[in-house]
């Protein structure tokens, strides 16, 4: 091996890994700074489910972007236990079973004011009120044969 082979490898192959590592990390702060102002405002929340919110957007916001879930598009509660308990056994979620509990307690609620809007939007308007009958015109002098 060369000497010049034995500085890169010694000598500059830790600087290397050490700057690959430093600009993971920025990247990787970046990307939680972001998701923490992304999300729902909570102050429209109902206040008995502001709770479950936040520890939904503390824990989900771990490994991924409250996008993700809040604009998945699931309406169904049991699709959101499937995917809940599957998030709760990645390494690392940070995901307990009571957090699951509330977690669960948050997107239900989220789901079932997505089921409230689609059905307003599918709702149909109500039919237009019948126009009036028009008002009978005044009969006009001699209309009647009466020559007046």
């Amino acid at each position: 091996m060369s000497s010049v082979t034995r500085f890169f490898r010694h000598a500059l192959r830790p600087a290397l890994v050490g700057a690959a590592a430093l600009a993971g990390i920025a990247l990787g702060v970046a990307a939680c700074s972001g998701s923490r102002t992304e999300g729902l405002d909570a102050s429209k929340l109902p206040e008995d489910v502001r709770a479950d919110y936040a520890l939904f957007a503390h824990r989900c916001s771990k490994c991924h972007s409250l996008a993700r879930p809040l604009t998945a598009g699931i309406t169904d509660d049991e699709q959101w236990v499937m995917y809940v308990n599957r998030m709760r056994r990645q390494p690392g979620s940070g995901i307990s079973y009571e957090d699951q509990a509330q977690i669960l307690r948050f997107l239900r609620y989220h789901a079932a004011e997505l089921r409230r809007r689609e059905a307003e939007k599918k709702a149909l308007p109500a039919p237009p009120a019948p126009p009036a009958p028009p008002a009978p015109l005044p009969a006009l002098p001699g209309a009647n044969g009466d020559g007046g």
